[in-house]
């Protein structure tokens, strides 16, 4: 699992879906801190959301709450978003959420599309402590993701095939003068990914896209890490900094774009 707001938004989903217990939802997300503290972004938010005026809320089990409140108002759509510069389709233009969720690179929105609800951004506070911060929204945008599995299947396949000529241009020396082993950091990173757990009721399909993006997504780490990539011209370092991108950017679209077909309910294998 690459982030706390993909853990929150399948597991989440899956226990309003029937198929996972609310204390299945708490442990999945303590894989990624042991307290989880929950505050609202400002008063108004509070106010909506029934959290403190000031201080925070500890407990994973207050998202769901929160979580389950605008499910019984107006349906809780559950939206996984991740935005970075130059992508910020899918968040809600000039609201502090938009903001928030673009500096951290990830976020969940809750609730119908056009109907009033919330939006939650984590932020790590502490090698034991997750933060989430909580943002009202006065109505939820509509989230479109092309495709289904198919097309994110196909989509991350295709970023496989890219990703091993980043792979090829890692050097085996580091910045230190060490000799290192690309293959074993990238190995690292998709072990450091796998231990979370993805809720049974999952498609096959959508966690076999989900792992594959953690794959591609690790080389593209290692590949960026420490000016990972060999020196050239001034040119190829632009042409290769380019790939990266275009390469993350078909990470984050196989990963929003899995995790929504699964909670719309497609099964196939």
């Amino acid at each position: 699992m690459s982030s706390p707001s993909l853990t929150l938004t399948v597991w989440a989903g899956s226990w309003l879906s029937g198929h996972a217990s609310p204390d299945d939802v708490i442990d999945a997300l303590h894989e990624w801190a042991p307290m989880h503290l929950v505050g609202a972004h400002d008063a108004a938010t509070a106010s909506a959301a029934g959290l403190p005026d000031r201080g925070v809320a500890d407990g994973a089990a207050l998202l769901l709450t929160l979580i389950r409140r605008v499910d019984s108002a107006a349906g809780a759509g559950l939206h996984l978003i991740l935005p970075a510069p130059g992508d910020v389709r899918a968040l809600p233009a000039g609201t502090a959420f938009a903001s928030a969720a673009l500096a951290a690179g990830e976020g969940v929105v809750v609730g119908a599309p056009g109907a009033p609800g919330l939006g939650l951004v984590p932020v790590i506070e502490g090698p034991d402590v997750l933060r989430w911060n909580v943002f009202t929204l006065p109505a939820v945008p509509e989230i479109a993701v092309e495709g289904g599995l198919g097309a994110a299947e196909f989509a991350i396949r295709e970023a496989v095939r890219d990703a091993a000529s980043a792979l090829s241009g890692i050097p085996t020396v580091g910045t230190d003068g060490r000799r290192t082993n690309p293959r074993a950091e990238i190995a690292e990173e998709v072990a450091e990914l796998a231990r979370h757990r993805y809720p049974p009721s999952l498609p096959p399909r959508a966690v076999r896209v989900l792992d594959t993006a953690d794959q591609v997504a690790a080389i593209l780490s290692v590949a960026g890490r420490g000016g990972g990539l060999r020196a050239g011209s001034v040119s190829a370092t632009t042409g290769r900094e380019g790939a990266l991108q275009s390469l993350w950017a078909a990470v984050r679209e196989a990963r929003t774009g899995a995790v929504a077909a699964a909670l719309r309910g497609e099964h196939h294998r």
